[in-house]
């Protein structure tokens, strides 16, 4: 390690925060690769009597650097607290597990009696979690009040190894006659979608003793929402719940409904953008004034709800004495409806808890919410017929010959085809489409029409993941699309340009057109675009313009963001 790197880490740990048996080494940037890089990490962990908390977050440590910190762990039995957000910043997702692995043992090993683990904005995947899982078994954790998980990219196989994991432990510490009491779970932005939701859900159900569920920004759709309802309801300390930027509809608002008119607890309710509409609303507001008489905050913004139900939401609220927050911005009511939403709360001395509605939509039609609602069920009721009709055909090419003699031959699946991939994608039908794939989805992709091209190209970015095969087969297909597109004569570059950004949120557009549920895959995906030589350099500035302002749904894809506005920069 050169002269100038340790006078650098010596005066980065000179800013060392000590005091009430914590230590920190919060936000000072380390890089820690080798155990050389961690020696006076090392020393400060050995020589602190009674540490009870360690902070190591907004530094980057290697898989050779936590072994090392690791080891001065094990004799730290008093270690409470873990903050260790933020911790492998830069580094390939396979360095994280093993180094997670070496930091678990060595709480194990020392004995240590964990209260809170904040793993969040570590980047690792679903292999991630099997890097501390081990330790969420172990009796390091069998004390576990509050676990924070926020912006891992666990995905829906991480959600279920975590799910497993809350339940064998559970399952040991009841054995024990102390069974695990986990007050606080945090875990926004992790795809968990319907599957890992409702793994979670199965956990929760049997833990019993939460206090705040703090899951926003997952893509849950009714079925996990509705799992989750059921298992909050038999979680009676609840006070909050978050699942801001989820999809609720009307089902999954009134299967939440139900659950809060069982909770007695609740403070703050965070249903934002999560699509309750006009009915789910209402349902939320009856279950409101049945009870809840502790809720301090209640926020339905942004979800589609029309005037007669944001009335009934105010109306609902009248008793409601520690309320400090009701957030209906966004929504569809009109400056009528915003002046009669004052006028109730004056009524009852409570104007000061209405948030701003300077976002209102405007008033819209019920029968255009009725449309929206028959379109959605007609879509899921199409997607769980896919789901049997492939069950089905996967079955029918089974025979029990192959089942009953245990043959490893795989069995072959249902063939695909450009259309079926289109209509339904997934990363699984892009690579059974073959290595042909991107000639075949550029060859029947009408090219002149500007809308087919961005409707091709979000159905394509959808299906995106990092893993090599999927990646790469997004890559060449988006490259095959877009090359045919931008050398044709007639294809309107700014047109294209302008259509993506309506569909994907960031440009309003006069008719009503619907947006993708999630940014990641076509940020990814664009960051790889705007790279080739294809791609015009002076379309360039205008996406930086566009990806640069404030957008809730940009937020949620903050890496993607980032990736994208550094590329565009340099080019």
């Amino acid at each position: 390690m050169a002269s100038e790197d340790i006078t650098k880490l010596a005066e980065s740990l000179a800013k060392t925060k000590v005091g009430g048996g914590q230590l920190s080494f919060k936000g000072q940037s380390l890089k820690l690769n080798t155990a050389e890089d961690a020696e006076e990490v090392i020393k400060q962990i050995e020589e602190f009597d009674g540490l009870e908390a360690l902070r190591l977050e907004g530094n980057t440590v290697g898989v050779e650097a936590a072994k090392v910190i690791a080891k001065a762990l094990e004799k730290k039995s008093e270690l409470k607290r873990c903050h260790w957000s933020d911790m492998f910043t830069g580094r390939l997702r396979s360095e994280i597990p093993p180094a997670l692995i070496s930091l678990g043992d060595a709480l194990i090993a020392a004995g240590a009696q964990l209260v809170e683990l904040d793993l969040s904005d570590n980047a690792f995947g679903p292999d991630g979690v099997r890097g501390f899982e081990a330790l969420l078994k172990s009796p390091a954790c069998y004390t576990l009040q509050e676990l924070k998980l926020n912006n891992c990219g666990m995905g829906i196989g991480g959600g279920k190894i975590l799910a497993a994991a809350l339940k064998e432990g559970h399952r040991k510490t009841s054995a024990q006659g102390k069974p695990l009491a986990l007050k606080i779970f945090v875990a926004g932005r992790n795809r968990l979608e319907n599957d890992g939701a409702t793994a979670l859900a199965e956990a929760f159900g049997i833990i019993g003793t939460l206090e705040e569920v703090h899951m926003p920004q997952n893509g849950i759709n009714h079925p996990g929402i509705t799992a989750l309802a059921q298992a909050f309801a038999i979680n009676p300390l609840l006070k909050v719940i978050n699942l801001n930027d989820n999809t609720f509809t009307e089902k999954g608002a009134v299967a939440m409904a139900d659950t809060l008119k069982a909770l007695r607890q609740i403070e703050v309710i965070n249903f934002g953008d999560c699509l309750v509409r006009s009915k789910g609303a209402v349902a939320i507001a009856d279950a409101v004034k049945e009870g809840l008489h502790k809720l301090k905050e209640l926020n339905l913004s942004f979800c589609e709800i029309k005037r007669d139900a944001a009335l009934t939401v105010a109306e609902a609220i009248e008793d409601k004495t520690e309320l400090e927050k009701l957030d209906l911005n966004g929504n569809c009511l009109g400056e009528e409806v915003c002046e009669q939403l004052h006028e109730i709360l004056e009524g009852f001395n409570m104007a000061s808890v209405l948030g701003s509605l300077s976002d209102d939509e405007g008033e819209e039609d019920d029968d255009e919410e009725e449309e929206d609602e028959d379109e959605e069920e007609e879509e899921e009721e199409e997607q769980q017929q896919l789901k049997e009709r492939g069950a089905e055909e996967q079955e029918s090419l089974t025979p029990k010959k192959i089942i009953d003699s245990q043959a490893s031959t795989p069995v072959p699946s249902p063939p695909v085809d450009v259309a079926t991939f289109l209509a339904f994608p997934s990363p699984e039908k892009l690579l059974r489409l073959g290595p042909k794939c991107s000639v075949l989805i550029a060859q029947q992709t009408d090219t002149s029409d500007v809308e087919k091209v961005v409707t091709t190209l979000l159905r394509i970015s959808s299906v995106f993941k990092d893993e090599a095969p999927v990646k790469t087969a997004v890559h060449e297909t988006t490259d095959a699309l877009m090359k045919k597109a931008f050398s044709s004569a007639t294809f309107n570059s700014d047109a294209f340009i302008s259509n993506l950004l309506v569909h994907m949120g960031l440009l309003k557009s006069e008719e009503k057109i619907k947006t993708v549920p999630s940014l990641y895959g076509i940020l990814m995906t664009l960051n790889h675009m705007v790279q080739q030589d294809y791609f015009p350099k002076s379309l360039a500035p205008v996406l930086s313009a566009f990806v640069t302002k404030p957008n809730r749904a940009l937020d949620s894809c903050s890496f993607a963001r980032h990736m994208l506005l550094q590329t565009l920069h340099q080019l």
